[in-house]
């Protein structure tokens, strides 16, 4: 057995052996020997040990440098070079440590070349050692597990190995560079097979040669000189293309050139060393790499399938999904597998997750004009603000805690996102234009074109229109409010800006359509009446938002219903004229006709002004109210009739019955003038006095109520009542002047205006003004 040992191959000694993923230096060899020379009487003793065993059992290893974790030593200059380029996976592939780390007994070189011929021995060593290892019955691990007694250790999980791998510091050695580069050809046919660490060794002869020409040459600049740099800026371009193609693609089909890509990050430093060096391509290497993960990201951005609008609806909603999947899956690729082949200092991670912030930024630019709906760009703006944000896409648990370093802002053009909420509230108020459209046509269709009766609501006449368009601009509003206050603001200004004009529109419509309807049109004015002031309500909810656009919008509704309103006021008034007009007159004493016609039109306005929603119905209420008052009273004034024969107590007690039936009516609908109620028995008190001196007696209450009433209504009250000449007519009037200083003008109510713009004709009297003095000599004596 000691003979097997001892005729081992001395190149054993001279193999780089690589342990725990540390490259040795180049001063230890004779070290090495001696470890060496110490597992070889290890092993010796235990085949010893062994045949002297009856049971032929395994050996226990106890102590580390028997485990084959010995350190190596660097080989010496002699030796041949193993290239990096080569091995780099021994530094950054995490799955080579931790086999390297959790079997110590098993010796594992790092990966390299197939054609590398040190590995070749090295190979042959182990294997050799396997052999002896059969032949003495020493077991592996994986043949006797119960026997084996591995090392104490601490096994790391996943993310103190990547922590670790990260930490390494980036060591490696340039394969040694040939003295004769190749040709041009054959160089280029290196990198066309991808031959990318061949290549470039070659490359750098060429260049070290192009180096060294120039300096002999000086200041004269051969032809031949310069065919070599024009051939090596060639061959770099080459270089650099078949580089940016592999790491474009590498996200894209990462079975199949990730093992490309450690020997592309090694060949990007050296080149980044050399940057001042004449010969290579004067831009940055790590920007073209930059580039490369950015183009990769383009086109796997625009390999997402998107719909045409006219064959889905949710063409956009499905594109943003499948986008925001693609990112998410992407970046968990990178995260887990892709940033692997690449040193820490390319922070493969955050430069894929700048690149997507650039790529998606410029595919949404693109997208844009096809987005030309309100659901599309909402879709689009909530994607943007919201959905790359959350934790589908940027925010995953699964890119963490990476992302918690990297900024999830996408990058878009500085006035991008303020025109595509511009684009949004000018596609709402489109939408909501035609939306309003809609509500006039569609009243049209139900209420207008059939003769329909209004609904009725809580006893009030009211159509549903107001809560349909309420709750679409709420809708609206609150959809908004979900990507952000800002834009939330702006669909609150563009709705209530939309809606301003919509009260005129209807109003075009509906006379249009409904002019010639009666009576239902007294009903269909008064349910809009409060159809347009419960919209209004509605609306001031967002006057601390948009106070500007709330009250432009309430002038429009109050215009609306004080146009409605007066015109209800103008029929009513025309339909009463003649039946006013026809009061107090010589006909009117004999018959109640006209009366009792006027007051059922009254009564209908009494019915139809219960069907009103406050504050409108008792305001409508109170100017008709006035107006019959007015009118019935000014009758009076018109001097058309005088009662005589004693006619006057009946005309005063007809005055006071009708007053009463008018008064009851008008107190049913909670009028705001009550102070017009007692005019009429006021007036009847005075008319019916069968002693003319006691009329003089009455006149303090009517003066105090009705500051305006003054000497010539008074007059006309007195020519009603049956001619009154001489001594009592001036008597009465001097009594009312004294009421009028001592109280009329202290009394005075400005509000409180009737007879001040009533009607009176000239007096064709010409003794009732004359003064008392000037008729005294006419008076009998006492």
């Amino acid at each position: 057995m000691s003979q097997m040992m001892d005729t081992e191959n001395t190149e054993e000694d001279r193999v780089s052996l690589k342990s725990n993923g540390k490259t040795p230096t180049n001063g230890g060899t004779k070290e090495s020997l001696g470890m060496l020379k110490t597992l070889r009487k290890s092993i010796r003793r235990a085949a010893e040990k062994s045949l002297l065993t009856s049971g032929g059992k395994g050996l226990k290893v106890t102590t580390g440098n028997e485990s084959g974790s010995l350190t190596p030593q660097s080989p010496s200059r002699s030796s041949p070079v193993t290239s990096p380029l080569g091995n780099i996976g021994g530094l950054f592939n995490k799955k080579d440590e931790e086999d390297s780390d959790t079997t110590p007994q098993k010796g594992k070189g790092r990966a390299s070349s197939k054609t590398d011929p040190n590995m070749s021995r090295l190979d042959s060593i182990l294997t050799r050692g396997e052999t002896i290892r059969r032949s003495l019955n020493l077991g592996t691990k994986k043949d006797k597990p119960c026997r084996q007694q591995p090392f104490v250790s601490v096994a790391e999980g996943p993310a103190e190995e990547k922590t670790e791998e990260k930490a390494k510091e980036e060591e490696y050695t340039l394969p040694e560079i040939p003295h004769t580069p190749l040709s041009v050809m054959q160089i280029n046919n290196l990198i066309e097979s991808v031959e990318l660490q061949d290549a470039h060794l070659n490359l750098l002869a060429l260049r070290q040669e192009f180096q060294q020409e120039r300096e002999r040459s000086g200041d004269d600049s051969p032809v031949e000189l310069a065919k070599k740099e024009k051939d090596l800026n060639l061959l770099y371009g080459e270089l650099r293309n078949k580089i940016k193609t592999i790491v474009r693609d590498s996200n894209s089909l990462p079975s199949g050139n990730k093992e490309l890509l450690e020997p592309v990050a090694r060949i990007i430093q050296e080149e980044e060393k050399r940057a001042e060096q004449p010969g290579g391509l004067q831009d940055s290497w790590r920007e073209a790499w930059r580039e490369a993960v950015g183009e990769g990201v383009k086109v796997k951005i625009g390999s997402i399938e998107l719909e045409q609008k006219e064959k889905n609806l949710s063409w956009l909603a499905v594109h943003l999904g499948l986008l925001g999947k693609t990112i998410l899956e992407d970046l968990e690729s990178v995260k887990k597998d892709l940033r692997w082949s690449y040193p820490p200092s390319f922070k493969v991670f955050s430069t894929y997750v700048r690149s997507y912030h650039s790529g998606v930024g410029q595919h949404l630019k693109k997208l844009e004009p096809q987005v030309t709906e309100v659901k599309d760009l909402y879709a689009l703006l909530n994607w943007i603000i919201n959905g790359y944000k959350s934790e589908k896409i940027m925010g995953g648990v699964s890119l963490q805690p990476e992302m918690e370093e990297e900024s999830s802002d996408l990058q878009l053009e500085e006035d991008f996102l303020k025109k595509l909420k511009d684009k949004y509230c000018w596609k709402l108020k489109e939408d909501i234009r035609c939306t309003l459209d809609r509500v006039i046509e569609q009243e049209n269709k139900t209420i207008w074109r059939d003769g329909k009766t209004p609904e009725k609501d809580e006893g009030f006449l009211h159509s549903q229109f107001p809560m349909d368009i309420w709750t679409y601009l709420e809708g609206c509003i609150v959809c908004s409010a979900e990507i952000d206050a800002q834009l939330k603001q702006k669909v609150i200004s563009s709705c209530l800006q939309e809606l301003k004009d919509f009260p005129k529109r209807f109003e075009a419509g509906f006379r249009l359509h409904c002019s010639a309807l009666q009576p239902l049109w007294t009903e269909y004015q008064i349910t809009y009446i409060n159809s347009f002031t419960a919209l209004q309500q509605h609306m001031e909810g967002y006057r601390d938002t948009c106070p500007a656009e709330v009250e432009d919008l309430k002038k429009e509704t109050n215009g609306l219903i004080f146009r409605v309103m007066q015109g209800l006021e103008v029929q009513f008034k025309a339909d009463v004229k003649l039946y006013l007009r026809r009061m107090i007159t010589r006909k009117w004493l004999t018959d109640d006709e006209d009366f009792k016609k006027l007051f059922r039109r009254t009564e209908q306005l009494s019915q139809h002004c219960a069907l009103m929603r406050p504050p409108h119905n008792q305001d409508f209420a109170s100017r008709l109210h006035y107006h019959v008052v007015r009118e019935y009273i000014g009758q009076l004034m018109k001097k058309n009739f005088s009662c005589k024969n004693q006619k006057h107590k009946r005309a005063a007690s007809k005055i006071r019955k009708q007053w009463e039936e008018l008064r009851d009516l008008f107190d049913d609908m909670n009028l705001a003038h009550e102070w017009l109620s007692d005019v009429g028995d006021e007036l009847s008190i005075i008319i019916e006095q069968e002693n003319k001196r006691d009329i003089k007696n009455h006149l303090e209450t009517l003066v105090k109520h009705y500051p305006d009433f003054c000497k010539k209504h008074l007059v006309a009250v007195l020519y009603f009542r049956g001619p009154i000449r001489g001594r009592e007519h001036q008597l009465i009037l001097q009594k009312f002047t004294e009421l009028k200083k001592t109280q009329g003008r202290a009394d005075e109510d400005k509000s409180h205006v009737l007879f001040r713009d009533m009607q009176i004709p000239a007096n064709t009297d010409c003794f009732s003004h004359l003064p008392f003095s000037c008729l005294s000599s006419l008076l009998p004596d006492n």
